[in-house]
């Protein structure tokens, strides 16, 4: 069994501390019994995960890979644009053309989601404590 300690689990989701105790109170996380600090138990995770961030989407996209943010920047020239967003503690940008910057309205403030394809991505676990 996988378990995190609360700081752990605070930090990847992009919460406080006392967000995940809440949430460990309520029920909605599952705590491991018997462990001082207390520790969430790695399979209860990734399933609030999965439930809070369904895969379903009003838009009709093969990609699954969407992480949902906010604009910061917006750097442009006559051919493309430079997209800075923010997708909860990550810093996501974009190099996409100028005309889909005016076409969609992006400016800085604009809600908008970062569709990753990729034919390769890797996986880096970090080393156990």
């Amino acid at each position: 069994m996988v378990s995190y300690r609360i700081s752990e689990v605070s930090r990847v989701l992009g919460v406080s501390d006392d967000t995940v105790r809440r949430w460990i109170e309520s029920g909605r996380l599952e705590a491991v019994a018997g462990t001082s600090p207390r520790e969430v138990d790695g399979a209860s995770l990734a399933q609030f995960v999965m439930a809070a961030n369904p895969h379903v989407r009003e838009e009709s996209v093969s990609t699954r890979n969407l992480l949902e943010g906010l604009v910061l920047d917006v750097v442009s020239d006559k051919v493309m644009s430079q997209v800075v967003l923010q997708c909860g503690p990550y810093r996501v940008v974009s190099l996409i053309s100028t005309e889909a910057v005016h076409e969609l309205g992006i400016v800085p403030g604009t809600l908008a989601s970062a569709q990753i394809k990729a034919t390769n991505v890797s996986i880096v676990v970090p080393q156990k404590r």
